[in-house]
């Protein structure tokens, strides 16, 4: 019992009272039952041995299930599947936190939210917990915080705490009774809260779980009717494909979404989607359609109204659009426009967002031969990001090293080394780089 209570604590859980564990374990010893996905891993901990050593034979379909990344087939689906991902991102389940992505699964989901027909309406619940307009309120209102939490402190930051409360307090909600109008919003929110969850794991460089949780949030999403959040799902989906390298991808999922809302597209979530279109042509060096999405991307953004965006997409403005142009022309090798674009690219108030804007500013610096500015700059970057926990973020940092490597050894290298040595971020990238 104490080595189950030790096992479970060095997960983050609690395990319920001891009378109800030691009636779960003679149920097992007396073979009534068998260990669910929760014990499962804790015994594998206690013993020191795999699920199939302990004759948990269900584990490997439950493996399977778990690492499949395909898109549910109904909105009950999506709540089975969503929740055995939250608890198997509890469990820290190494096979799917370490999970590639899937190609095929982007294309799949992607078509099939285009092609679907109506959406599917959240059945009414007679049984579960009661469900009403102020408990979606209040998930929204949580994950608004974690929200904030994520853009000052980084993906890994408070991610487990965000899975946590999605798979304590939010499943059950999902599982319990409402009414069809409470559904769609409960189904809303909770696609939201997905997105972030798929956001973080993303940012944690945990990318094939983030994927997984980006499909879920998109069925959600559909049977919520809500287009315009489905679009943004879409939208992270190339974002997540472009920076993986998967670049016809990432232009597709992009102009999927641009399809997709066309009827409710708002001047914002349309710059925000072509945007990431011009992200992924310019990896594919066509700098001709690069150039037209992102001059269609500040056409839509100069003709928005901000009373009539959703609240989620105000983040992106002239500030966010410029940090995008600036990855942009770098990506073609166009410094000096880089270097234009990326001095504009600054928000002031979301501090992984000027992390990103300030190292393509340094590397676009680094392009067009100016070290020193571009070590300084580099510099703003690492002092930005000392409260960051984001291995995305270690990665931009990798990429200026090398091509700091590449330019050859200087005085002014020398010195911008030493300085950085002092920062977290810069030890966090030796580890990635293998020094």
């Amino acid at each position: 019992m104490r080595e189950l209570r030790q096992a479970a604590a060095r997960r983050g859980h609690q395990l319920p009272s001891d009378a109800s564990v030691k009636r779960r374990i003679a149920s097992w010893e007396n073979g009534h039952s068998t260990p669910d996905d929760f014990y499962s891993p804790l015994l594998c901990d206690v013993y020191g041995v795999s699920a199939a050593e302990l004759g948990l034979n269900h584990g490997s379909q439950q493996d399977s299930a778990l690492l499949d990344a395909g898109y549910p087939a109904s909105p009950d689906g999506a709540i089975q599947a969503v929740g055995k991902l939250w608890r198997a991102d509890l469990n820290r389940y190494e096979p799917l936190l370490e999970a590639e992505p899937s190609e095929h699964a982007w294309s799949e989901a992607s078509l099939r939210w285009l092609v679907a027909p109506e959406p599917a309406i959240p059945r009414p619940r007679s049984e579960g917990m009661r469900v009403g307009l102020g408990d979606v309120a209040a998930i929204k209102t949580t994950a608004d915080l974690f929200a904030q939490l994520d853009d000052q402190f980084g993906g890994d930051h408070a991610r487990h705490a965000v899975i946590q409360y999605l798979s304590n307090d939010v499943l059950p909600m999902l599982r319990g009774k409402y009414t069809e109008q409470v559904g769609r919003a409960l189904f809303s929110t909770a696609a939201e809260a997905t997105l972030l969850a798929g956001w973080m794991s993303y940012d944690s460089c945990h990318h094939g779980l983030a994927q997984r949780y980006f499909l879920q949030a998109l069925r959600l999403a559909q049977d919520a009717n809500d287009r315009r959040l489905a679009g943004s799902i879409l939208s992270a989906m190339s974002h997540q494909a472009t920076f993986l390298g998967q670049y016809t991808h990432g232009a597709t999922l992009a102009r999927a979404a641009l399809m997709g809302i066309s009827p409710v597209a708002t001047p914002t979530l349309r710059a925000q989607f072509h945007a990431m279109e011009a992200r992924a042509l310019a990896r594919t060096g066509d700098v001709t359609a690069c150039e037209a999405a992102l001059s269609a991307a500040t056409r839509s953004l100069e003709s928005r109204n901000s009373d009539d965006e959703p609240e989620w997409i105000s983040y992106f403005d002239e500030a966010e659009l410029a940090a995008e142009a600036a990855h942009c022309f770098r990506d073609v090798n166009s410094a000096r426009q880089a270097v234009a674009h990326g001095e504009n690219a600054m928000s002031g108030s979301h501090v992984r967002s000027d992390f990103f804007a300030t190292m393509v500013l340094a590397d676009a610096h680094l392009r067009a031969g100016e070290t020193e500015e571009a070590c300084r700059v580099a510099l703003d970057a690492l002092d930005l990001g000392e409260q960051l926990k984001s291995a995305r973020c270690v990665s931009y940092l990798a990429e200026f090293r090398q091509d700091l490597a590449a330019a050859g050894d200087s005085a002014i290298s020398r010195d911008f080394t030493e300085q950085a040595q002092e920062h977290r971020l810069w030890v966090a990238s030796e580890a990635q780089l293998g020094i």
